[in-house]
């Protein structure tokens, strides 16, 4: 390679390692980023799960009456998709959602990591799921003083949350402000167009449990069953309405009889003993690798602190929820991140006994050393994958704890090998000693 490419690769380093540092100290400087639905500025703590960082848990009935009895498996798994949908909307991760039987009931169990106010929880499942669409039959312009927003909308067009399949925030291209997309079954495309036809250029009320959500005015005949809310919403507020139409689109009624404020059953002082665990594993390998590699293992112990930084900055960034197992999958890496150095330099050490230089003996190492490298990762690559469960196969694992396990192992991983091949690379070709 080349020396413009070399120095354009360790400056590239230094680039990552500074940013690393500043998403990374205990006082960040407050700034905003949004790229389109991606806020920075919302993503810049670390998550914490149930375990360390307490959190809220519900408990709710599912009204089952009214469904039959060779649908209700299906309703159930759909209820539980759809819970599943709204709490991610809201950046809620490593949420627990299961269902059960008590005493003939039929109960669905949500708990909320990091959410402290029980009531803000509530808020984001959702009390009830009753939604309804009505016309304006009254213009606002000639209402009475005494006239209500049940006056002006009472004209009922037949859609409820049973016709919406599902709401979700949408970007206008043309503006990039974002908006609410709706998409509607058969049925509910049906009467929607009726509805719009009807009530072309005037409003249609979105009622959550009598409860005014939104009054878009119909700009257009919507044929297809796909229609968008537009209006003077930002990411939140969009966000909010949406995952309020998307309450009224479950499958079964469901009613809160249980919430509680769940406290951290690690907490902060596990977190202290892991912080601390995981510096003392850091600076036993870097003594390691030093005394056994001397100025080689000097560049490696830099190329692992890169690695820490990149690996904490991807966990706020995407965000990572870390629960105590999750911790240890980080510790774990933290030992494995310097696997592909010891490789590489057992490499070299052979080819430099052959005669070799210096700088032909490391390209050489780290060429000769990817294979095995390459084939260990892939191993552990595939244990986490199955520990992680991505497709939700039910005869897997689909433990919220042991999925965050996996997340950072196969965080780590990745990084570990970034590192490894291209970090350290790049910084013993520019620092390294040559011959």
């Amino acid at each position: 390679m080349n020396q413009k490419a070399i120095y354009r690769n360790f400056w590239l380093i230094i680039g990552i390692t500074f940013i690393g540092v500043i998403f990374n100290l205990p006082k960040r400087p407050n700034f905003s980023l949004k790229i389109g639905n991606f806020d920075f500025s919302k993503r810049m703590d670390l998550h914490f799960g149930l375990d360390l960082a307490g959190g809220a848990s519900l408990i709710f009935d599912i009204d089952t009456t009214q469904t039959k009895k060779e649908d209700l498996t299906n309703a159930l798994e759909s209820l539980k998709s759809n819970i599943e949908r709204r709490v991610n909307l809201f950046g809620v991760s490593e949420a627990t959602v299961q269902l059960s039987t008590s005493d003939g009931q039929n109960r669905l169990t949500v708990e909320l990591p990091g959410v402290e106010d029980v009531d803000q929880a509530v808020a984001l499942i959702g009390k009830t799921a009753q939604l309804n669409f009505k016309g304006e039959t009254e213009l606002a312009s000639e209402a009475t003083a005494s006239a209500t927003i049940y006056d002006v909308f009472k004209e009922d067009t037949g859609i409820n949350g049973s016709h919406l399949v599902r709401s979700q925030v949408v970007v206008n291209p043309n503006t990039g402000q974002p908006e609410v997309g709706l998409e509607f079954n058969n049925e509910g495309a049906k009467l929607f167009e009726a509805a719009t036809k009807k009530f072309l250029n005037k409003r249609l009320a979105i009622f959550l449990d009598d409860v005014l959500v939104s009054a878009p005015v119909v700009n257009e005949v919507i044929i297809d069953g796909k229609a968008v809310i537009s209006g003077d919403f930002d990411n939140k507020t969009a966000k909010t309405l949406s995952a309020q139409l998307n309450a009224g689109a479950l499958p079964l009624p469901i009613k809160l009889i249980r919430q509680d404020q769940v406290g951290a059953t690690l907490g902060q002082d596990s977190i202290q003993k892991g912080m601390v665990a995981g510096l003392v594993g850091l600076v036993l390998v870097c003594l390691f690798m030093i005394g056994n590699y001397g100025y080689l293992g000097f560049i490696a112990d830099i190329g692992l602190v890169i690695y820490g930084l990149i690996t904490l900055t991807l966990y706020r960034l995407i965000p990572v929820t870390l629960t105590f197992p999750g911790l240890v999958g980080f510790l774990l890496s933290v030992g494995m991140a310097v696997d592909s150095n010891i490789l590489i330099f057992e490499r070299m050490r052979e080819e430099i006994r052959k005669g070799k230089s210096w700088n032909v003996a490391m390209e050489l190492g780290f060429g000769r050393a990817w294979d095995s490298i390459k084939d260990a990762n892939i191993c552990t690559i595939i244990t986490g994958l199955i520990l992680f469960n991505p497709f939700n196969w039910s005869f897997l694992n689909t433990s919220g704890m042991v999925r965050g396990f996996a997340v950072t192992l196969l965080l780590g991983i990745f990084i570990g090998i970034f590192t490894g091949v291209f970090v350290t690379r790049n910084l013993l070709r520019v620092l390294g000693r040559k011959k």
